[in-house]
């Protein structure tokens, strides 16, 4: 039995993860289950002190890999929404070690489908990210493929009420693995080394990442993948707000980064729709689809040639707005 306000977290230790049950439980939201997957038992043992069993009897901490397709199985049963977090995401790490990030974010992304598929899920959300979009690295391949996977699943639902969609944003700001941390840890009289001069980024709050999510759960109606419109920042005016006064190191580009994030290509526009706060990519965009969308969200085509970003964006953070974001995570880190 699938039981109302179920949800399972892929990847449910991680920066979204632990953010993402913050907002379930402090939600007024009745919880039915709430099991959050990982691999990582320190991680879980430090967040199941955050949750303990007695104050939220409702939370399951299930010790497992996405790898492990019997796993993935069990962790299903009875779960009504997935979000699906989990996924090797290191780039120089993903370059060294192929195999490994196909095993995890391909045949881990088919097995959670399967799994949901039996188990009668009625909603899975996969997070994306900007990496798949003309894809220049492995983990990018990876994650266009698992987005191709999970859309792809919509056709093999058969007679199941069951929804599949992508949510693709970039890199959360101050997040583990973005620049803001590593360039906080530099001493003030060390150089911050940029990879390049130009670069430019989008910017996501993990508040907003998970408004996003929301709201796709509420909404989409399955096959679509969701782009939030963001703004972008300068990497130089973001070394500027984390250390004034510091000098700067010009290091090259690093194997498989890119100078822009692209979060929509040129190839995707014809498939594209524009609502006022997302773009949705279909797996195909005819008159009787595009109306559906219309009546729905008020959608609008995109321009033939259309692409988004974060080089050609028209919002900029400010270097002001930077500085203060800056200083929120210190605060929040602290």
């Amino acid at each position: 039995m699938v039981k109302k306000n179920s949800y399972l977290i892929t990847g449910g230790t991680g920066s979204f993860g632990k953010a993402f049950v913050n907002k379930l439980v402090n939600s007024k939201m009745k919880i039915s289950r709430l099991v959050i997957f990982s691999r990582d038992e320190l991680k879980q043992f430090e967040m199941a002190q955050t949750y303990p069993l007695k104050k939220y009897p409702f939370i399951r901490f299930f010790l497992g890999d996405v790898r492990d397709s019997k796993r993935i199985e069990y962790a299903t049963e009875g779960i009504e929404t997935i979000i699906h977090a989990a996924a090797l995401k290191q780039v120089p790490t993903t370059e060294y070690n192929p195999f490994e990030t196909i095993k995890t974010n391909v045949i881990g992304a088919n097995n959670l489908i399967e799994a949901a598929l039996k188990n009668n899920v009625k909603n899975v959300i996969a997070l994306s990210t900007d990496k798949a979009c003309s894809p220049i690295n492995l983990y990018g391949a990876t994650k266009l493929c698992s987005d191709k996977l999970f859309i792809s699943a919509n056709n093999i639902k058969g007679k199941r009420k069951i929804k599949f969609s992508v949510v693709r944003y970039g890199n959360v700001f101050g997040s583990r693995g973005s620049v803001v941390p590593f360039f906080l840890k530099k001493k003030l009289n060390s150089p911050l080394p940029i990879t390049d001069k130009d670069m430019t980024r989008f910017n996501i709050s993990l508040e907003y990442a998970i408004d996003v999510v929301m709201w796709s759960l509420k909404n989409l109606s399955g096959g679509e993948l969701l782009v939030p419109k963001l703004s972008s920042y300068r990497i130089m005016d973001l070394a500027k707000a984390v250390h004034p006064n510091c000098k700067t190191k010009i290091v090259g580009i690093r194997p498989g980064e890119k100078i822009h994030e692209e979060m929509i290509s040129t190839s995707d526009s014809q498939n594209t729709l524009e609502l006022k706060k997302f773009y949705l990519i279909l797996p195909r965009l005819n008159k009787k689809i595009f109306i559906q969308y219309k009546k729905k969200y008020g959608a609008k085509k995109v321009k033939t040639g259309f692409s988004y970003s974060s080089n050609t964006n028209d919002k900029f953070l400010k270097l002001k707005e930077l500085s203060e974001l800056v200083k929120k995570f210190k605060i929040t880190r602290n």
